[in-house]
């Protein structure tokens, strides 16, 4: 092992050993090194006369580049476009970002927990989770409506037992109930678990109420008080689409600092929230379970997955982080990112509207619905891929096949005033089959 690796390793010992048991086997080996990053930045600071560190090319007293790109980007310094952003993303970007959370979730204020680290997006710092916290074998808790890629995430990568339970209750709640006996045959068994909270929630678009929230925060805290070390991750991708009655904070804020034996992390990002997809712009944020402040901890966290972005993408693009951090900045932020809100929510409501109508009770019934981009129809007479596939093929509509009786819609990209004809189509194509 290397000693940056085990250093990190002492201190995680000596301040929370319940986060080192934690860890998988790479995650113990993650270190980030002392070597040209350091040195340039060292560099940086005191070579006055030539800096000669890192492999970059200026010219005239800044980054080279081509004027027929900047031609297209001349708003922008080239300072703040060409050279490498830090590992860790800009530091002016983890500020704002870290402002906004907590502008946006009013419950965290007070928690302790680090400044956000820069991703290229939440795909990415899942990816790092899994290889920092997941061994073969180890159990991962999420619903039995999720978004696929985290079976490639989770399980082929890093080979993570899928435990799924049931989404929804009888009465068309989040089934807490499910949750926690899940969780509670994983304690037993593995002593360790990661646990995934997405909301709102891919494919089906739910996000729990305030009281379901808190009734999850509580299975959570019974187990680790009971001894099982778990990791809690809220994929918080969707982040702020809420459009009616639920949750509208992360349950991050009540998971930080929750009990020495759960470690909390943050995936959110400027993706969806800030509607940027192609940016790739993302963060992860780490607490630890102790209510006092434990910068020790954290410190050695964040170092580790410093070592693995270091390792596997060096840093995030520059660009993107300069273009967030301008509209982060803007006077027109606010309101424009309202605007946009309400189209979606907009969209929502009409969704619900419209299948309200009593002439697809035959057909299907949906799945509670009240946030993100996303819902998802339960069919009743045909197989989710048969119909899929007709109304692809003969009425040029896709959707989304889940199971035998899922069909996911992406509201998120059909205007309001098509949502009518888009479903009155599913109909017909589900009468044709049925």
């Amino acid at each position: 092992m290397n000693p940056l690796a085990a250093e990190l390793n002492e201190l995680l010992e000596k301040n929370n050993p319940y986060v080192l048991a934690m860890l998988s086997d790479l995650g113990r080996n993650l270190f980030f090194p002392k070597g040209i990053l350091s040195q340039s930045a060292e560099a940086k600071e005191k070579a006055h006369k030539f800096n000669a560190t890192i492999g970059t090319a200026t010219e005239n007293g800044g980054p080279m580049f081509l004027q027929c790109i900047q031609d297209k980007l001349s708003a922008f310094n080239p300072a703040d476009i060409y050279p490498y952003a830090p590992p860790a993303g800009k530091p002016e970007l983890r500020q704002l970002w870290r402002d906004k959370m907590l502008r946006e979730n009013p419950a965290q204020q007070g928690k302790h927990f680090s400044l956000p680290i820069v991703t290229n997006a939440l795909t990415h710092g899942l990816s790092i989770i899994a290889d920092m916290f997941v061994d073969e074998g180890d159990h991962l808790v999420l619903p039995d409506m999720m978004w696929g890629n985290y079976n490639l995430t989770f399980a082929t990568r890093r080979k993570a037992i899928m435990r799924k339970y049931n989404t929804f209750n009888a009465d068309g709640g989040f089934d807490v109930a499910a949750f926690k006996d899940c969780l509670q045959q994983t304690a037993a068994e593995k002593g360790k678990a990661v646990v995934i909270l997405n909301f709102p929630n891919n494919p089906s678009g739910y996000t729990p109420t305030v009281a379901e929230g808190d009734a999850l925060i509580a299975a959570i805290k019974e187990q680790a008080e009971a001894g099982c070390n778990i990791v809690v991750v809220t994929d918080d991708a969707y982040f702020g689409l809420f459009y009616e009655d639920s949750l509208q904070e992360s349950l991050f804020s009540k998971l930080a600092n929750l009990h020495p034996r759960v470690f909390s992390i943050k995936l959110d990002g400027a993706t969806k929230e800030e509607f940027v997809w192609g940016f790739r712009t993302g963060f992860i944020t780490f607490a630890d379970g102790n209510s006092q402040q434990n910068e020790a901890v954290l410190t050695a966290i964040e170092k580790k997955a410093l070592g693995i972005i270091r390792g596997t993408i060096s840093n995030c693009p520059h660009p993107s982080q300069t273009f967030v951090i301008e509209a982060l900045k803007s006077e027109e932020f606010v309101a424009q990112k309202q605007q946009k809100f309400d189209v979606m929510k907009g969209r929502a409501l009409k969704v619900k509207e419209i299948l309200n109508d009593s002439r697809f009770a035959d057909s299907w019934s949906y799945y509670p619905f009240n946030s993100g981009y996303f819902m998802c129809l339960k069919l009743k007479r045909v197989e989710a891929e048969a119909l899929r596939v007709h109304l692809l093929d003969k009425y040029g509509v896709g959707t989304i096949s889940i199971g035998k009786t899922d069909l996911r819609i992406a509201f998120s990209c059909i205007a309001e005033e098509d949502i009518a004809e888009l479903f009155s189509l599913i109909h017909q194509a589900e009468s044709d089959l049925a």
